[in-house]
């Protein structure tokens, strides 16, 4: 069994989109022998890319939401039907113990990602931390400081831009 888990950029433009699913679809075809398990926050961008692949690829969706209100204040009308969707398909739903979403959640469901991972899964533009906490690059620096193998997808013509774009 292989676990993978995901972070990303939110704000994939919509030409960007079909492309980083291509690029998913790729790399997941590498787990193809085994079982294959993904958790996944199913935020728009990314991490719902990542889940639709995990799951048009026959794996097996854990997701992960940073804090009991994240639904309702976080999830954009745009994506919420893909999100419930998600939910509806995950094997598993983990809620953080967190009534609002913010940065100890968001924290929170990254070190979980990371804990039950045997590599992570980042489609990232290579753009340093910010300091802020939370984000792709920081996830991908704890990943890396804990020696959790990362895969960096970032297909040519990938480019950040606006939300709602996604799955």
């Amino acid at each position: 069994m292989t676990t993978l888990a995901t972070t990303g950029h939110m704000d994939l433009s919509k030409v960007s989109a079909p492309l980083v699913r291509s690029a998913l679809d790729e790399l997941l075809k590498r787990y193809a022998d085994g079982e294959l398990v993904g958790l996944s926050c199913i935020a728009e961008g990314a991490d719902s890319l990542f889940a639709e692949a995990l799951l048009a690829a026959g794996g097996r969706l854990i997701a992960v939401i940073p804090s009991r209100d994240y639904r309702g204040r976080q999830v954009t009308p745009a994506h919420a039907q893909a999100f419930d969707r998600f939910v509806e398909a995950a094997d598993q739903v983990l809620v953080m113990p967190y009534e609002t979403a913010g940065r100890a959640a968001y924290e929170a469901a990254n070190a979980v990602l990371l804990d039950r991972a045997d590599r992570l899964v980042a489609v990232w533009d290579g753009t340093p931390p910010t300091g802020k906490g939370g984000g792709t690059a920081d996830v991908v620096v704890r990943a890396r400081e804990a020696g959790l193998p990362v895969d960096v997808v970032w297909p040519a013509g990938a480019e950040r831009g606006a939300q709602g774009q996604s799955a």
